[in-house]
């Protein structure tokens, strides 16, 4: 096998020195997309049926690509586990209705809705791992806790959501329960009942399929801000409310990371697990929580997203500042579970078993 150093490099898409994810971009480029031509009438409804359709793809790669196995193994580590699963679906929920209080001086009713479903969406998995193995983290550990949210999130989100958000943010009910089962849940075990025979076929093709993911998502964007412009839903959304969200997201987004670096500290955890903590109880999955908003939300889904992928370029370009300077913590080396695995580079190339993002 070659190491990385022998392999030839890659041309970036976007300079190394711009601090934009460039699938932010292309999101943003949809939500343009939607804005100057949304679908309406015949092509908002075929819109809206491909749209379910590559949501119904999406969970099943997602099914198909994670690893049973390796998810059995890392529950050794338990105690780590169930902190970032507390992190994501207890200590987030609980600042999401901590938030409440902001609505209607700070935050309107629609917002609060996205930014309390921010809170309720699983981690990330891929940047989590990218960020942990940058910052000499432990690298297995991250990548059992973001497949095991990712993984409890299929069944906690809707829950959550059903309990949290009821009817009053996107007409949540026992019906959009149902269609979160069909939806999102049975093509996710679908595909977990077929990886044995479409597994070598996924690990065979990841660049293509990796299409499929991030081209999925675009048609999610697309069709629920398309909804939102012809419904109007915008003209509720002003620049100072925009300001607004952003400074409360980062006030959340640091918030986190405090409660998740020392919260850990506290709990006895040593600095290798405790980086793994805090990037993966501090992210919420955009790659996840899309898809669910898309059936959650409905037609209001434009707004209830807008939270979420601000909060997701705000996530990447802070904890990629933090695991830089992790990475030049003197305090211990890199050490057993902070050396990358293979398919990992120190840059954070991560070839991960589960879901991206």
């Amino acid at each position: 096998m070659s190491s990385p150093a022998s392999r030839p490099s890659r041309r970036p898409l976007l300079p190394s020195w711009l601090p934009v994810d460039p699938y932010i971009l292309a999101l943003l480029g949809t939500v343009g997309l939607a804005a100057l031509l949304p679908a309406s009438g015949t092509a908002a409804t075929v819109a809206e049926g491909a749209s379910k359709a590559a949501v119904a793809l999406l969970f099943f790669l997602y099914g198909a690509r994670l690893s049973t196995r390796e998810a059995l193994d890392g529950l050794t580590h338990w105690r780590l586990h169930v902190t970032v699963l507390a992190c994501t679906f207890v200590l987030f929920p609980l600042l999401g209705l901590a938030a409440r209080g902001l609505v209607p001086a700070v935050l309107t009713p629609s917002l609060y809705g996205g930014l309390l479903f921010l809170c309720l969406v699983p981690s990330t998995v891929q940047s989590s791992i990218a960020f942990t193995s940058i910052a000499r983290g432990n690298v297995p550990a991250a990548i059992c806790a973001g497949s095991f949210s990712s993984l409890a999130g299929i069944v906690l989100t809707p829950l959550l959501a059903a309990a949290l958000l009821g009817n009053g943010a996107g007409g949540f009910s026992s019906d959009s329960l149902v269609e979160i089962v069909l939806q999102l849940l049975v093509p996710f075990l679908a595909g977990q009942l077929l990886r044995r025979w479409v597994g070598g076929f996924l690990v065979r093709h990841k660049r293509v399929l990796g299409y499929v993911d991030r081209g999925s998502i675009l048609l999610v964007v697309y069709t629920a801000f398309s909804a939102g412009m012809t419904q109007g839903v915008w003209r509720l959304v002003t620049p100072a409310r925009l300001g607004l969200l952003l400074a409360v997201e980062a006030a959340l987004l640091a918030l986190m990371l405090s409660l998740s670096w020392y919260g850990a500290k506290r709990l006895g955890f040593g600095r290798e697990d405790r980086i793994a903590i805090q990037f993966a109880g501090s992210k919420k999955s955009l790659a996840a929580g899309l898809p669910m908003a898309s059936v959650l939300f409905g037609a209001q889904a434009a707004l209830a997203v807008l939270p979420l992928m601000l909060f997701h370029q705000m996530q990447l370009m802070v904890c990629a500042v933090i695991a830089r300077r992790r990475s030049r913590d003197p305090e211990e080396g890199t050490t057993g579970h902070g050396t990358p695995l293979p398919g990992q580079d120190s840059v954070g190339g991560i070839t991960s078993p589960a879901v991206p993002r």
